[in-house]
């Protein structure tokens, strides 16, 4: 970043709100699939054909706005945004101009300017020299999420947006998967020298889908700004491409303003009229945030600052934490946090699955933990019957019972094992008396070879030394 000019970014971002139907008919709002096999009159917009709103959106909307403190606007009204695209069949976008749905509101020390309902385009395809249009996307329904331009860096905006996608996905308004489009950012930055200064003429950036491609975009443009603005040049407004492959953006158009879309009020859908009752029964449906549940497993189940955040990273995981602590009992947080952060993860992160996939129910996790925690199966036991419990399904009583698993703890039993393996290898006992104790380990794996991996280590540590002192 140069240091000679100060930095101004605004984003802003498209979230696909996660609904049965589209924003104005009832064909699915699904992402993907065949081309064209989820349209109707309305939504490719047939002559004649009337939008109607969906509640669903208004409930998702306000949902989402409450999670990022905005102010709900008790009136708000559909304008048409009219541009001409192939994949916009209206040759207009309904959206929210003057009156959005919400305003004012903040996300840690960002403000959020506006939160505002659209409807989305279609999806243009290129192939073989042709450009083909799909329109199964056309009116999904959409909220835009405009910051206010003071953020000040390329990596206050990454750390922005990944704290919005983790709020949203908590609120379950939608899944924010940048790379299926879900969740979608254009930048706008500018430099300008002295922060007395009016903003500098700001670039908009588009085509970022992760990010990582955000931060190396808004990088890439403060480089290419500040030498434009260091040579005497002017920078002009336009928009602008990240393109992946060169890591450089690429001019595509000059931006347009406000008055070239041609705003007006959508004369097929009313005002939108929102009552305070409403708003505060969408409230009661906002969880504990990420923050807030990350104190409390730290104050309420005594886990590290790190732990606790690892496992409120996602609802979902913290959620099924919560579940098999419920199990395994309080004193077993710890152990239960490991596993879920180590071996859970280590399990889906290989198949490339989500915890909402874990074939593992929490309540099996919970007690694969507490049969840990009593002593009746090893650490090494335990990630056997964990792996076939992610293979099966099953519950760890089922496999433990199954496979004849329990851990063995009876003295009599383990101490029979150990005077059989000292009986067999007197010079390693020999070994131990002339102080080389570092042949203990190598008689422990003797006796749970012996009782095949079934006796509790610890006692058979115990025992060995206990009986081999006789030998002194």
């Amino acid at each position: 970043m140069s240091p000679d000019y100060i930095v101004t970014i605004g984003l802003e971002v498209h979230v696909h709100l996660d609904t049965k139907t589209k924003l104005f008919c009832s064909c699915p709002n699904i992402t993907g699939g065949e081309p064209n096999t989820r349209i109707c009159p309305v939504c490719t917009g047939q002559p004649g054909a009337l939008p109607v709103f969906n509640e669903r959106v208004l409930f998702q909307a306000v949902l989402a706005a409450l999670a990022i403190n905005c102010r709900i606007n008790h009136r708000s009204i559909f304008a048409r945004k009219q541009y001409f695209y192939p994949d916009m069949p209206t040759n207009y976008q309904i959206t929210q101009h003057e009156l959005p749905i919400a305003e004012k509101g903040h996300l840690g020390g960002t403000g959020i300017n506006r939160l505002h309902i659209e409807e989305d385009a279609g999806k243009l395809i290129h192939t073989g020299g042709s450009s083909l249009v799909d329109l199964n996307r056309a009116s999904a329904p959409l909220i835009e999420i405009v910051t206010e331009p003071e953020i000040t860096s390329p990596q206050e905006a990454g750390d922005f947006l990944r704290n919005l996608r983790q709020i949203l996905r908590y609120a379950g308004v939608s899944d924010c998967d940048m790379e299926k489009g879900s969740m979608r950012c254009d930048a706008n930055i500018s430099l300008r020298k002295n922060q007395d200064d009016p903003l500098g003429v700001k670039s908009e950036l588009k085509n970022l889908n992760s990010f990582r491609s955000v931060e190396m975009a808004l990088d890439y443009e403060i480089l290419r700004q500040s030498e434009i603005l260091s040579s005497g040049g002017e920078v002009i407004q336009e928009t602008r491409l990240w393109d992946e492959d060169s890591l450089r953006t690429k001019g595509m158009r000059t931006k347009e303003e406000s008055d070239d879309y041609r705003f007006f009020s959508d004369p097929d859908l009313p005002p939108l009229l929102v009552g305070e009752d409403f708003v505060e029964e969408v409230a009661t449906y906002l969880p504990e945030m990420p923050d807030a549940r990350k104190n409390r497993f730290v104050t309420e189940f005594g886990l590290s600052e790190y732990d606790a955040g690892v496992l409120t990273q996602e609802k979902d995981t913290a959620d099924y934490f919560e579940e098999a602590l419920k199990v395994c009992g309080l004193k077993q947080s710890k152990m239960l946090a490991s596993w879920l952060s180590v071996e859970v993860a280590g399990q889906l992160n290989a198949l490339g699955v989500s915890m909402s996939d874990n074939p593992v129910k929490p309540a099996h996790l919970g007690s694969l933990v507490r049969e840990i925690s009593q002593g009746n199966v090893s650490g090494t036991m335990a990630k056997d019957i964990f792996a076939e419990m992610f293979e099966t399904g099953f519950s760890p009583e089922n496999i433990i019972e199954k496979k004849g698993l329990k851990q063995i703890n009876s003295e009599d039993e383990i101490n029979a094992f150990c005077e059989k393996v000292l009986k067999d290898n007197p010079d390693l006992v020999e070994k131990y008396l002339d102080g080389k104790h570092g042949v203990l380990g190598a008689m422990v794996g003797q006796v749970m070879k012996e009782s095949r991996g079934q006796a509790n280590p610890k006692k058979v540590n115990e025992t060995l030394r206990r009986l081999i002192e006789k030998f002194q």
